[in-house]
């Protein structure tokens, strides 16, 4: 028997020598240096997870797309379409009066509204070969017209900020559902290994309504989720390495917990949580070499920077962001969504005017900058860019000077990506207060958005408790017009 006291328990399963390891660590030795050369790539992890496929790896497209990434200005409070890009003679016509009950009447069965109809202050005029009318307030992006479709014929089911920038972001006005760029990296994965795959970027430190599950997964792993970057000149924090911790310690830091994590996830193949952090440690090590090329504005030209408007205060933040979104799409990151006024702050109850000249004036040159821009690179036919927010505004007023919230017909355009521009896709009534002709729900915008960077939303399907789950909640259908 054996003696009690000379038994050791072993300390890990690593430390038993069986007769496969044996051969593999004697006889296979010189090949294995072999084959490690050849599958060798830039990551100084990945000998450390070799066999492991990353779920955000590059995959071939589904179907026509011809957009390789999206770039989604989100105006966050909803934006007036009566006062910048859908233009209502009737609404001046009728100013000071109530909203007509045949059209009031389709949209609040319970009551008529008996707020009179808000002037329109804006001037209007016609842009490019097509034609196409844009108020003053974004005359910068007018002069880009011939490459937007504008459509006018937006709908969806939310009424106030937290549904409606839910439903916008994922396609559902109840939280727990993927957002589209999480779908748009499920379906596609990325082609920057070292930056993130879906980017993040606020004007200011307030979140959008719902925080930050409008970029979050939901029920599919946290891999997809949006990476937040910062405001300003730093947009990642604590990216650089202490100078006191060299770069191979820094490595053998990271791989050793890797190792760890690995070990750890045997035994609970189903977190997603443990998953998204042991991606977020690999590609944390691969940013801090990588990101802060991608991130300095500085090497842009000042020509560059101020066709964005990085030379003027009220142009600057927004500005920053778009040339960073440019930046990051020209290196490979999929989906990159901009946030003007996080926070609700186009929400224009009271004042219209004063807020969204605000925020025009803090958005026109830059978007303007950021077409321009991508098309002078060649970019702009493979980057679709998307303008609009959570809904419209009434024609009505509101606390005397300003509009309410109207999801039933409003305002977005595309631009890139594969979109015929110089064209306008849908319409409102006269008043601007319903969509009447070419209807376009959130899920139809959606499939189309996806359709552009090839992904056919019948098709992106991932398998929740047994349920076939679909980015367009299992509705939606491509606006073809949109390509045509």
């Amino acid at each position: 028997m054996q003696n009690p006291t000379n038994f050791r328990m072993p300390l890990h399963r690593e430390l038993t020598t069986t007769r496969r390891d044996f051969l593999c660590r004697t006889g296979g030795g010189f090949g294995s240096i072999a084959l490690a050369g050849l599958m060798a790539d830039d990551s100084p992890l990945s000998a450390a997870e070799r066999g492991y496929r990353s779920p955000l790896a590059a995959r071939t497209s589904q179907w026509f797309g011809q957009a390789k990434s999206v770039i989604f200005l989100f105006m966050d409070g909803g934006p007036s379409h009566l006062d910048t890009f859908d233009p209502k003679p009737k609404v001046n016509e009728f100013a000071g009066k109530p909203l007509p009950q045949s059209i009031e009447r389709k949209i609040t069965p319970m009551g008529v509204s008996e707020n009179p109809l808000l002037p329109v202050k804006r001037k209007w005029r016609n842009f490019g070969e097509s034609g196409l009318p844009v108020s003053n307030w974004y005359w910068n992006v007018g002069e880009c017209a011939d490459d937007l479709c504008v459509i006018r014929s937006c709908q969806q089911d939310g009424l106030n900020h937290v549904g409606s920038v839910c439903q916008m972001n994922t396609g559902s006005i109840l939280a727990g559902r993927p957002s589209l760029g999480a779908w748009t990296c499920y379906g596609l994965g990325t082609e920057n290994e070292n930056l993130p795959g879906f980017v993040v970027l606020l004007d200011n430190p307030k979140e959008p309504p719902g925080g930050t599950r409008v970029w979050g997964t939901g029920f599919m792993p946290a891999t997809y989720q949006g990476t937040r970057f910062r405001s300003g000149k730093s947009p990642i924090l604590h990216l650089a390495t202490p100078t006191s911790v060299s770069e191979a310690q820094q490595q053998q830091k990271l791989a050793f917990i890797n190792k760890l994590n690995r070990k750890h996830q045997q035994t609970r193949p189903g977190d997603t949580d443990l998953e998204a952090r042991i991606a977020a440690y690999e590609l944390a090590y691969r940013m801090q070499a990588h990101a802060p090329e991608a991130v300095d504005l500085s090497q842009e030209s000042q020509h560059t920077q101020s066709l964005y408007g990085l030379d003027q205060k009220t142009t600057a933040a927004f500005g920053r962001n778009c040339l960073l979104a440019r930046r990051l799409v020209e290196r490979g990151v999929r989906f990159v969504q901009l946030y003007s006024g996080s926070g609700s702050k186009w929400d224009a109850h009271s004042k219209i005017e004063s807020n969204h000249s605000k925020y025009c004036g803090e958005t026109d040159r830059p978007i303007a900058g950021l077409l321009r821009d991508l098309k002078q690179r060649g970019l702009l036919a493979e980057t679709l860019v998307v303008w609009g927010g959570e809904f419209g505004r009434t024609p009505m007023s509101e606390q005397g000077d300003g509009r309410d919230h109207n999801p039933y017909g409003f305002t977005m355009w595309m631009a890139g990506g594969g979109v015929k521009g110089g064209q306008v896709i849908g319409a409102t009534d006269d008043f601007g207060m319903h969509a009447v002709e070419g209807h376009a729900h959130v899920h139809d915008l959606h499939a189309t958005i996806l359709a552009a960077v090839g992904i056919d939303h019948t098709r992106n399907v991932y398998v929740h408790q047994g349920r076939p789950e679909r980015a367009t909640v299992n509705e939606g259908q491509v606006i073809q017009q949109v390509f045509t």
